[in-house]
């Protein structure tokens, strides 16, 4: 008989409600205890030994530290993702100890599905990405409030300003814009402060991001320099996704990674009829982003241009040669959508969603290169 104790915790910012799943059968409520190391270590001591242990709790915004100190601890722990825990249809009722008890009987059936951990190199690099991300967010923010603030006084650009939001726009903004009342240039002023302020954000940021894909690990380092080699994917794109996917060939085949970042549609069958629907987005929202981004490159012909070509530089035949691949098959799979009377969001998301498969190719073939590589070393 198996002396495995399976252990549910909902963990908050306070407090972490305890279920124990005993060998026999029994699932009980132990109680809530503070969110602190020392509390943790007196549980697991309570329950031990460690090597007996199997805990688990959902991801969400408390983060590993709780993973990262029961590993330490010698105990065995998964971290699963919140929206693959089975529900029972009509539950209404939701209480911290229900929660708990709910995972260690669904952890002890084999019910829960467990996310990736990134490791500290990934995860300080998910860190710098996703502050970009919200910089960029603010810089929306701060340029849809001085755009609106302008239009709202009749102030448009010039016709010779093709493009809003240039070094030359702005330009115009402060010097040529105007108002007759103080309380208005205070406003403009401060508008525009943010504006910049914000971009000089997002170009530190970026610097910081480039500092930090040349001093990652060298197998992490070659998969970031590998990606770039397809269109549509830069530095930036490139480190976001090695970031919050880690290692692309913890994938078994494409379809898992294009599943994983919910770019595939939904479906609903039964019997003889089959309907599907919209995507599922039920994945990794941030890779879903830069990937859809990318997509839209695809709309021109194949081409290696100045800026790919100097990204092409010092990379292996093998990962240009699946680029290139990628650059002919994505545009006529758009050419053709389009062709058919498709929208060009459905077309791109289908695009996108075809991309990941070279993604995950190039990323493979690297990681096993690398691999390879430290053996032979």
């Amino acid at each position: 008989m198996s002396t495995v104790r399976f252990v549910g915790l909902d963990v908050h910012a306070e407090t972490i409600a305890i279920a124990l799943a005993e060998p026999g059968g029994e699932v009980r409520s132990v109680g809530v205890i503070p969110n602190r190391p020392e509390s943790v270590r007196k549980m697991v001591r309570k329950f031990g030994p460690a090597g007996g242990l199997r805990v688990c709790y959902e991801a969400g915004p408390t983060g590993y530290a709780l993973y990262w100190q029961l590993t330490a601890l010698g105990v065995h722990c998964d971290v699963v993702a919140p929206t693959l825990v089975p529900v029972k249809a009509g539950d209404r009722v939701k209480t911290d100890r229900r929660d708990a008890l709910k995972l260690a009987r669904s952890y002890r059936a084999g019910d829960l599905t467990p996310v990736w951990v990134p490791d500290a190199a990934h995860e300080a690099l998910r860190d710098l990405v996703r502050a970009r991300e919200v910089a960029k967010r603010d810089q929306l923010r701060a340029r849809q409030r001085l755009g609106k603030f302008l239009l709202r006084h009749g102030r448009q650009r010039p016709t010779t300003l093709k493009t809003a939001w240039t070094r030359g726009h702005v330009e115009w903004i402060k010097t040529a814009v105007h108002f007759e009342q103080p309380a208005q240039e205070i406003v403009l002023a401060d508008y525009v402060h943010q504006v910049e302020q914000v971009a000089a954000r997002i170009a530190r940021l970026d610097a910081a991001i480039a500092e930090a894909a040349r001093t990652a690990p060298p197998r992490m380092r070659a998969v970031i320099a590998a990606l770039q080699a397809l269109r549509g994917v830069a530095e930036v794109a490139a480190v976001t996704i090695v970031a919050e996917v880690g290692e692309l060939s913890r994938f078994q085949r494409a379809p898992q990674l294009m599943g994983s970042s919910g770019l595939v549609p939904s479906e609903y069958t039964t019997g003889a009829r089959r309907r599907t629907g919209s995507i599922t987005k039920t994945g990794n929202a941030h890779v879903r982003r830069v990937v859809v981004e990318a997509a839209w490159a695809y709309r021109w012909r194949p081409a290696v241009r100045y800026e790919l070509r100097k990204r092409h530089a010092g990379l292996s035949p093998g990962v240009t040669d699946i680029a290139w691949k990628a650059q002919h098959r994505l545009h006529r799979r758009f050419q053709r959508m389009l062709a058919r009377g498709k929208n060009q969001p459905q077309i791109v998301t289908a695009v996108a969603r075809e991309l990941l498969g070279f993604i995950w190719a190039i990323g493979v073939m690297v990681e096993t290169e690398t691999r390879k590589t430290d053996r032979a070393a």
